[in-house]
């Protein structure tokens, strides 16, 4: 980055300040030209005014070195916010490895192939980002994730437990929101114009990626709770006692999105203190059966599950900023 000092001159009554030759020749900018004006308390940034941004074009060549794997780079290229990735080839792509990209293609929201032969595939992110919206997704993620918990928390008393048994794939879309919101996210940082549009600031960016990952792992341990319910022979007492608990977790997690979206301090304080109620009432199951060794390390296993994914959201809302009195 160049630092250039200017002084500022008074025409009339208004102040201006002269740009580099060198930054409007590179941004191809003359006279009736816009530029962004973007102010902070003490700061002033200028950027042309660009309607779209350049875009972003990735070439893999096939075959890859041993060490790669073709899915793991067409991922990371989909997160990094490249809009083309193309694998081209000077022999056939084998089929297991077409297979291979047509299922990660199902994993990342937007991106479609569009040309494809025996030595070439063509992909391409098909959403315009500024149509997106980080809260909307993040929302998203929760509600997939609750309606998840809701399945998991109604299989303690259900005799019929096949439903437990589905949630894994239902957890793949929260995956492909997570994998959009970190695109989306990573773009944002390094493009302003999607800053304005989304009015975030840098440390609100960083903060979705932190509440991004949260919820991400929050359905990973519901996929692993769903499990450990179904293959469980966990008296039906001490299953009944654990869904009395923790049925009516979902006004915890809906106060915590809600608090960290708007954002809310005074709303996350309330979903903390739920989350403090919570983990006092699961306490209090463990001390109301008397002497641990009487109890069946499943029922403490469960105990310390639903324990774990209800923290993930009181840690979303725990990124919502204090209130300073200035």
């Amino acid at each position: 980055m160049t630092k250039f000092v200017r002084r500022l001159q008074r025409i009339g009554s208004s102040l201006l300040v002269s740009l580099p030759k060198e930054w409007i020749d590179a941004n191809n900018l003359e006279k009736s030209s816009q530029v962004e004006i973007e102010t902070g308390h003490d700061t002033i940034s200028i950027s042309a005014n660009k309607e779209t941004r350049p875009t972003k074009e990735l070439e893999i060549s096939y075959p890859l070195p041993k060490e790669e794997n073709i899915v793991a780079d067409i991922t990371g290229a989909y997160l990094l916010g490249y809009d083309i990735i193309e694998i081209n080839s000077k022999t056939t792509i084998p089929g297991e490895d077409r297979e291979k990209i047509r299922n990660s293609m199902r994993r990342l929201v937007g991106m479609e192939i569009i040309e494809e032969d025996a030595s070439h595939i063509n992909m391409q992110f098909l959403l315009d980002a500024t149509t997106l919206n980080p809260e909307k997704i993040l929302k998203r993620m929760s509600s997939l994730a609750l309606g998840m918990y809701d399945d998991v928390s109604n299989g303690l008393i259900l005799d019929d437990k096949s439903n437990l048994q589905t949630l894994s794939n239902r957890d793949v879309e929260v995956n492909r929101q997570y994998f959009l919101l970190v695109r989306l996210i990573r773009s944002t940082l390094v493009d302003r114009r999607l800053a304005n549009v989304f009015n975030l600031e840098n440390i609100d960016v960083l903060d979705y990626r932190v509440a991004a990952n949260l919820l991400e792992n929050a359905g990973d341990s519901i996929v692993e709770i769903s499990n450990f319910i179904y293959n469980s022979s966990l008296p039906k007492e001490y299953s009944q006692k654990i869904f009395k608990v923790v049925k009516d977790f979902n006004k915890l997690a809906e106060k915590s999105i809600n608090a960290f979206t708007k954002p809310d301090r005074l709303l996350a304080i309330e979903a903390i203190s739920l989350h403090k109620k919570y983990e006092k009432n699961l306490n209090s199951l463990k001390t109301s059966l008397g002497n641990k060794k009487d109890m069946p390390i499943n029922f403490l296993d469960l105990l310390y599950m639903f324990e774990k994914i209800a923290q993930y959201w009181a840690d979303v809302a725990d990124l919502v900023k204090p209130i300073y009195n200035e």
